[in-house]
């Protein structure tokens, strides 16, 4: 069989192959073989009627136009695997000798995954939160840790953020009550904006005995508030001392307590600062990406998402019919969803090929043993298995290309500058797994959540990224 390849406009290659009438003749006799297996033919067991007689019967032809029907998608697959084109889309075939006799020609004109020239990668900006932490932010943590043993007290003023306001709220649109948003004698934390940030405005520096009346936007529209102040109080927190300390954590001092919630703050935003760098490094790349990628790509990228999303629901035990009537949503607007999740990925990816064909960043052998390796723990199978099935299935040039791609991402997180929200620079060092606060907890991967710093108790345990 020979082959050449010739590009094309927008995306596509046209393979033309030719296959000798001795190769091509193999093809027909396995296609006999199979319209004996198909057919009845009086005097003959299945499968057993000789070519001869199954020309009598239904023409010199017939052998040879199953055999075209049967063996071109083959030849047209080995030529697409021997010469890497690779392919996105179906081919459109179109035969061009050979259809009554002697070697066969067909050309098969294909989309490819078209190849980016990427400027701009090497200077990447990512912003992260700056992961130092200063007294004002232990400060911070103490005061909310505080703020669990706090005691309400009266308080003979009007009314601030933090103060506790026994109210009776009602809420109408036109002369009927709107369902949730009516009690009497609630307790509530002014500038938790909890309810409506219409009432945290209005209750500034409300008194005892005030009635407020004012409109508030609800999402099906306005609604009219009355709301009568009955009580302000204000939490008197506990003074900050080594006997509190004690009280409110498995600590001794108020010293220990401010050290653990140093570490433990710190490990919460270097977290929460590898999560930024890693996903705004992606990020960043993707918006280098102007050109919307073919839809091949993102329709498979949609199945692929929709497939995971459907499994994730059924692990849940929740029909996708459950899902819609509980999201208030219909098919189009989760597959919408799903589409608009799938075109950044497809950009991500030719972006991630392309830094990696211009930096020539090839997996080493070694590598690609590493990725199998990984591959065969995920799904249960020996690695010497699982190599032969991917050989035979031909996706070991799909496994190279992830670990390449892997490479080109490792080589933009190494290389990214990062800031602070406020465009400072920040020093990536100070997002290294081991610093000199580390608390004795178990280590955190890099990609995990950032609230999750360590086994924590809920007494003592920082807010990521207050203050």
């Amino acid at each position: 069989m020979k082959t050449t390849v010739e590009p094309l406009e927008g995306n596509k290659v046209k393979l033309s192959i030719e296959v000798d009438e001795h190769e091509f003749e193999r093809s027909v006799e396995a296609a006999f073989r199979k319209i004996a297996r198909e057919v009845r033919i009086p005097g003959f067991r299945p499968g057993k009627a000789p070519r001869r007689v199954i020309e009598a019967r239904f023409g010199a032809g017939a052998g040879r136009a199953e055999a075209l029907k049967d063996s071109l998608p083959d030849y047209y697959s080995r030529a697409v695997r021997d010469n890497e084109v690779d392919a996105i889309a179906p081919p459109s075939i179109d035969i061009t000798a050979g259809e009554a006799a002697g070697p066969v020609a067909f050309a098969a004109v294909v989309e490819v995954r078209p190849h980016l020239d990427l400027v701009g990668y090497q200077g990447l900006r990512v912003t992260v939160p700056n992961p130092e932490v200063d007294e004002a932010d232990i400060d911070a943590q103490v005061d909310r840790l505080r703020g669990n043993f706090g005691q309400l007290q009266r308080a003979e003023r009007p009314a601030r953020d933090g103060d506790n306001l026994t109210i009776d709220l009602s809420a109408t649109r036109g002369a009927e009550p709107v369902p949730g948003l009516s009690a009497d004698d609630f307790l509530y934390e002014l500038g938790s904006k909890s309810v409506l940030p219409e009432l945290d405005e209005r209750l500034q520096g409300a008194k005892v005995g005030d009635i407020l009346t004012f409109d508030a936007q609800l999402p099906d529209g306005p609604v009219a508030l009355r709301v009568l102040v009955k009580e302000v109080q204000e939490k008197i927190l506990p003074e900050a001392t080594d006997e509190w300390a004690a009280e409110a954590s498995e600590l001794g001092t108020l010293a220990e307590l401010r050290a653990d919630i140093r570490a433990r703050l710190e490990q919460a935003r270097r977290l929460e600062g590898l999560h930024a760098w890693r996903n705004g490094t992606l990020e960043a790349l993707v918006q280098l990406v102007d050109d919307e990628p073919p839809e091949p790509l993102v329709q498979a990228e949609l199945e692929r998402r929709a497939h995971q999303f459907a499994h994730r629901l059924e692990a849940q035990g929740v029909s996708i019919v459950q899902y819609l009537q509980a999201t208030g949503q219909d098919e189009t607007q989760v597959v919408a969803s799903l589409r608009a999740e799938s075109v950044p990925a497809v950009k991500a990816d030719l972006a991630l090929r392309a830094v990696a064909d211009a930096e020539d960043l090839e997996p080493s052998d070694e590598e690609l043993e590493a990725e199998i390796d990984r591959l065969a723990a995920a799904y249960g199978e020996r690695p010497e298995a699982l190599r032969t099935t991917l050989e035979h299935a031909g996706q070991l040039p799909a496994v190279r290309s992830d670990v390449k791609k892997s490479k080109a991402f490792e080589w933009l997180v190494e290389r990214v500058e990062l800031a602070d929200p406020e465009g400072r620079p920040v020093d990536r060092e100070l997002f290294a797994p081991e610093a000199p606060s580390e608390p004795e907890t178990p280590s955190q991967a890099p990609t995990g959540d950032p609230g999750d710093a360590g086994d924590t108790r809920a007494t003592a345990a920082p807010e990521s990224g207050e203050e």
